[in-house]
């Protein structure tokens, strides 16, 4: 009974193990379908490119007004005023992760299906190793149960051999001790046989 009750058990975490693969297979496959669909998306590259322009034409802003800078700079210095304060920087980066929809009143970034899809075959990838150990620790309490049963088994059949062969030595002696009674009395109606009508 325990031993089929384990076997069921196996089953079924076999079968929910081969729901967890067919999830992450699904999963992996939406991974490399959302890497395609952005990789072919006119409009992510068109938004790239326009992002690349925007940061270069960023830099030689930046550029041209950290001459004039250091011009209005060197003529305070020559009269011996203060400098003023540099502008805050903007980097190319992050002109980048607005034009992807990273930063605040962007166009949302074209990476949410492929990241929902990274976190799917993450969450699918770990069930599926939870459910292999799982099968893998009640397959070896199934073999250890499996051992005690045949170990039990093995012990009652030796019981039964020992009690035939009890059995057996006993009547092998109440034979023996039939037959040892027997002969003399057969000797002795032989000879009153032979005695009185010889």
């Amino acid at each position: 009974m325990a031993s089929s009750a384990a076997a069921r058990r196996r089953q079924e975490m076999a079968a929910e193990g081969q729901r967890h693969l067919e999830e992450t297979i699904a999963a992996a496959f939406q991974i490399l379908s959302s890497m395609n669909d952005e990789l072919c998306n006119p409009t992510l590259w068109s938004s790239s490119s326009a992002a690349a322009a925007a940061a270069a034409g960023g830099a030689g802003g930046l550029q041209h007004h950290g001459n004039n800078h250091h011009h209005h700079h060197q003529h305070h210095h020559h009269h011996g005023g203060l400098p003023p304060p540099p502008p805050p920087l903007h980097s190319a980066d992050s002109d980048a992760a607005d034009a992807a929809g990273g930063g605040p009143g962007g166009a949302p970034g074209s990476g949410g299906s492929l990241d929902e899809a990274r976190h799917r075959y993450k969450v699918a990838m770990a069930a599926l190793r939870a459910s292999i150990a799982a099968v893998s620790s009640c397959a070896q309490e199934m073999g250890s149960t499996e051992h005690q049963a045949d170990q039990a088994e093995i012990e009652r059949l030796e019981e039964h051999a020992s009690a035939l062969r009890k059995n057996f030595s006993l009547n092998q002696l109440v034979t023996g001790a039939y037959l040892a009674m027997s002969i003399p009395n057969i000797s002795q109606t032989t000879c009153f046989e032979h005695n009185c009508f010889g």
